[in-house]
């Protein structure tokens, strides 16, 4: 056998100089494709039915088909690494955000380099959420601003700034004009996007609230918590129409969740969440009862930074050590790794 040349081990995979793969242990099971990223991927999409997006510390943004683990595009601009990417739900436009405080659009079947700039924050880019008609963007950054920007033009609509409010994430709400936004002071904002004002500012959380998400009917929000050895570390689930207080925990990660997403009604039609974390394990809820259905422990992969839903019972889950994993429910209790890539 010829002497590895590649540094790339990923997942109990070592990959050679010549592209073929050597399984070396746990994980023999899954599927093993070239890593698309060449370090950390921090952020995860859906495009479309087959697609995915992802971004990384390589300061790259990457086009791929999840069921086969090909990469289709590599977009380069960026001076730094990438934090988030979005897009709207089968539209060729991609956006992503950076540590070199700008916001890039690319277009997937259009050249390698960016077709929009939005220069503008003074800090990291750390939220980024696109209209579902691909209309309107706003941005958030550590700088405690969040922005509203002219897609066409790379214009800056508006710019509003709320002491303390550094930006973990945002999400649209499906059919309206509302952004949700959470930030490092503990808190879960709505804002109104026509005015670019706070219209609601949910009851504060313990602890720093990393990530949000919005279910497709608009009627309910879902954050998630920082946290250590079991403090903290839930998701929580918001209802827009009654908002003084929350709906639900899920607790049962012990390191930060970073991440969490609504998934489509199966055909039980019963209603599920999922959760990823810097514990390594990605975790399937029932909305409704916050009983946990399922635990995928991915070990060796580090923080579980980013997860995207695919179907009703697909996830890709992007993690710091060994690329995006392709996760699937089994008989709505069992959550098999397939992939990784």
């Amino acid at each position: 056998m010829g002497k590895l040349q590649s540094k790339i081990s990923f997942h109990g995979t070592k990959y050679r100089a010549d592209g073929s793969v050597e399984k070396t242990g746990p994980g023999r099971g899954v599927q093993q494709h070239n890593p698309v990223h060449a370090d950390a991927v921090t952020s995860v999409a859906a495009l479309r039915a087959d697609l995915c997006v992802s971004g990384g510390k390589d300061k790259s943004v990457v086009v791929c088909n999840w069921r086969s683990g090909a990469m289709l595009r590599r977009f380069v601009g960026h001076e730094h690494e990438v934090t988030k990417v979005t897009c709207a739900l089968d539209s060729n436009r991609i956006f992503s955000a950076s540590r070199d405080k700008t916001v890039m659009m690319w277009e997937l079947h259009r050249t390698s380099g960016p077709s929009q700039h939005f220069s503008g924050h003074d800090l990291v880019v750390t939220g980024l959420a696109v209209s579902p008609d691909a209309a309107q963007l706003c941005t958030g950054s550590r700088d405690n601003t969040v922005c509203k920007w002219d897609i066409e033009t790379g214009g800056c609509l508006g710019r509003a700034a709320v002491s303390r409010n550094l930006v973990t994430h945002l999400c649209w709400v499906p059919g309206e004009p509302y952004v949700i936004q959470t930030s490092e002071d503990k808190t879960v904002r709505m804002w109104d996007s026509r005015e670019l004002q706070v219209a609601h500012m949910f009851p504060g959380k313990q602890h720093i609230q990393t990530c949000c998400d919005v279910s497709q009917d608009g009627r309910y929000v879902l954050s998630s918590s920082s946290g250590f050895a079991g403090e903290g570390c839930e998701a929580t689930l918001w209802d827009l129409r009654q908002t003084r207080s929350q709906v639900r925990e899920y607790k049962g990660h012990f390191q930060t969740t970073a991440s969490c997403v609504f998934l489509p009604r199966g055909p039980a039609l019963t209603s599920s969440i999922a959760t990823s974390s810097n514990d390594s394990k990605v975790k399937v809820w029932d909305q409704d009862t916050a009983a946990c259905l399922a635990t995928a422990c991915l070990e060796g992969a580090g923080p579980l930074a980013s997860l995207a839903v695919c179907d009703s019972s697909t996830l890709l889950c992007a993690t710091f050590n060994s690329g995006i994993h392709l996760l699937r429910m089994r008989n709505g209790a069992d959550l098999e790794e397939l992939a990784a890539f």
